[in-house]
């Protein structure tokens, strides 16, 4: 961005946005409107309507060739921070594999024409179908959760067929080409640790829904059964301590406490998952996927991990996050003397969840007037029916915004899009990808007619 860092006369708060929370082609030629991958993010928005999720496509293929170059061969993008079409194909080409939760995410990656060995499926509780899939198309790596999965899995390598499933017979399988010798797996496993993020988004705790916990034995005794299973390899060892984690020391620390575990099984893999954080607010810092990677690298060295193991992980939110920003159009701007102003835009919990979720913190600014100081304390409201549809609590924002105007929230990339709903029956975004001055609608926006294509009444 093209806007000065420095703020002489102006705290962090009520200075223009800062330039390190917007995407890497934002420019603003002429000290005009702020543009993102060459585009007016004003005129876009008056072109395509509002709200908009925004992506620098630059961007996004930036952070994935960081990825790809920092970590070993089989990295994969974490498909829940943000999953279409265009960003499937786009990962793929630069050199990542998908690690995908659900049959839906799996279906969406496949469609986008990502081949089933660059597909890692997670999840903690695959149904019968979501498995028997990623077990006839041959995806690159099955996570596995439970000693129910390990059940189902030894069902289904043997040909036995599972409940609601049409197509694990071998014979079916052969006949379409679709059958594999082995199933590659890694299994979770929880390491008792205790990230320093949001509770609910931790996950490597001795008390999580997720993998086999370490201390009570139950990781052994999963490896011990998986290895038992004929016609099933593996191949190594999953852990994921939490999300938005702003230090890379948790990532080590991990490292550390699976070394013992992980060394004497010989195993040839291990996924330090994804949680790596990025900044949302002015004054935050997150390190980057590089200095992530490298301190995982320098933890395995230390504990005594062999170089031969494949170190590797699945970043999401790191590739997605700052990648994006939303528009919305202001609709209303309600004065409380004394208590507060309210500024009302035409989105809100159904496009960005997370600050009700989370109480996640997010920044607002004018795009016709980025450069400007943000004296104005306002609180950025959705038009959703609840109290609570707060899409940023304490914004600054310039001294003449108005009713029109185009307002933008920055890093929204990740969690936005993917967990948007319709409630209150508010049709969902569009997405655009811009680049070069050029606009590509990835997703379209939904229609009120959309909302009644699945209504039987």
């Amino acid at each position: 961005m093209s806007s000065p860092e420095t703020r002489d006369e102006l705290t962090p708060d009520t200075g223009p946005i800062c330039g390190r929370l917007l995407p890497d082609t934002a420019q603003i030629p002429d000290a005009g409107s702020l543009h993102v991958g060459g585009v007016d993010l004003v005129e876009l928005a008056h072109r395509h309507g509002t709200p908009l999720f925004v992506y620098d496509e630059d961007h996004l293929r930036s952070r994935c060739r960081e990825a790809s170059t920092a970590w070993d061969e089989g990295v994969a993008y974490g498909t829940k921070a943000f999953l279409c079409k265009a960003m499937a194909r786009l990962v793929f080409e630069e050199g990542l594999s998908l690690d995908v939760s659900t049959g839906g995410e799996l279906h969406v990656a496949l469609a986008a024409g990502v081949p089933a060995h660059a597909i890692v499926l997670h999840g903690n509780n695959k149904d019968d179908s979501e498995l028997s899939q990623a077990v006839r198309i041959g995806v690159g790596r099955i996570v596995v959760d439970s000693f129910d999965e390990i059940d189902r899995l030894a069902r289904l390598v043997r040909g036995t067929e599972l409940p609601h499933d049409r197509g694990t017979d071998p014979t079916h399988n052969q006949a379409n080409g679709l059958a594999r010798d082995r199933v590659s797996v890694l299994v979770r496993v929880t390491p008792g640790i205790e990230a320093h993020t949001h509770e609910y988004v931790r996950t490597g705790q001795v008390d999580s829904k997720f993998g086999f916990g370490m201390s009570s034995g139950a990781a052994t005794e999963a490896i011990e059964r998986l290895r038992a299973i004929d016609g099933v390899d593996l191949v190594g060892v999953h852990a994921h301590v939490g999300s938005q984690i702003f230090r890379v020391d948790p990532f080590s620390d991990v490292v550390e406490a699976l070394a013992g575990f992980v060394v004497p099984l010989g195993l040839r893999e291990l996924c330090v998952g994804g949680g790596l954080g990025v900044a949302y607010v002015a004054g935050e810092s997150a390190p980057s996927i590089t200095d992530w990677a490298s301190a995982v690298r320098q933890a395995a060295r230390r504990a005594g991990i062999p170089e031969t193991v494949r170190l590797t992980a699945e970043p999401g939110r790191a590739i997605a996050a700052s990648a994006g920003l939303t528009l919305y159009s202001v609709g209303t701007v309600k004065e409380l003397s004394g208590i507060r102003t309210y500024v009302a835009v035409d989105g809100g919990m159904s496009d960005n969840p997370r600050p009700v979720l989370y109480g996640s913190g997010y920044e607002a600014f004018l795009p016709r007037a980025p450069l400007s100081p943000r004296p104005r304390a306002v609180t950025v409201v959705g038009k959703h029916c609840e109290s609570g549809d707060v899409v940023v609590a304490d914004a600054r924002v310039p001294g003449d915004l108005r009713v029109g105007d185009v307002l933008a929230t920055p890093v929204t990339g990740a969690y936005g899009f993917s967990m948007a709903s319709n409630y209150n029956k508010v049709p969902r975004a569009e997405v655009v990808f811009v680049r070069d001055g050029n606009v590509k609608v990835v997703v379209r926006r939904e229609t009120l007619d959309d909302l009644l294509l699945r209504d039987q009444g």
